[in-house]
């Protein structure tokens, strides 16, 4: 079993460890927070990252890809609101600097790593897909094992990251969070408009 546990490590960190929204993030979070602050907000996106993985476990992607008016309102909608967070991420990139703090709410961090998480409609196709296809090659006994494994493997990652940036921070120009805010920005509202652009070309 520690076999299949290993392979959901594996499959797990090469999946998160992509730059994504959720990394940024995290990154965000690290750099812009005191340690114990940035460790909560992890923990929020690793809560939310696991709901997502059970759902996609359990067919949510194959579910989502296998309809397709479904498949476009979720990444009409996904790409309406990754365009909404990379503009509002830019335009609040002036006032960032590491270590600086947020202004944001529990609250806020909450809602920020729900969205980061289920906003990206491409993603838990794909993902929905591969982990759906992989449950397919597991026996009953294999899958809390397997689960197990690439629940552990985004807790190391997440965590981990954090902890790092946290360490680092000092040491970091207090300017960073502004260029780090100002290109992550400008990738997530591309690649919303790249969703919508999905969309427009399917219903045209």
């Amino acid at each position: 079993m520690f076999a299949v546990y290993l392979k959901g490590m594996l499959i797990s960190i090469a999946l998160v460890s992509s730059i994504g929204m959720q990394n940024l993030f995290v990154f965000n979070n690290a750099l812009g927070n005191k340690t114990p602050r940035a460790i909560l907000y992890a923990l929020f996106i690793w809560i939310a990252d696991a709901v997502l993985t059970i759902a996609a476990f359990l067919g949510l992607g194959g579910l989502i890809a296998a309809n397709d008016i479904i498949r476009l309102i979720v990444m009409f909608i996904g790409g309406l609101i990754v365009v909404w967070m990379g503009v509002g991420t830019v335009r609040g990139a002036s006032a960032s600097t590491v270590g600086g703090g947020h202004a944001e709410t529990t609250r806020d961090a909450i809602t920020g790593a729900i969205i980061v998480t289920f906003a990206n409609p491409q993603a838990i196709i794909d993902t929905g897909l591969m982990l759906g296809a992989l449950r397919g090659s597991l026996t009953n006994a294999q899958v809390l094992p397997f689960l197990a494994g690439v629940l552990s493997s985004t807790a190391i990652w997440f965590f981990g990251i954090t902890l790092i940036l946290s360490l680092l921070r000092s040491r970091l120009p207090r300017k960073l969070m502004l260029w780090v805010n100002i290109i992550s920005g400008l990738i997530i509202t591309g690649y919303g408009f790249v969703l919508l652009y999905q969309v427009a070309k399917a219903v045209l």
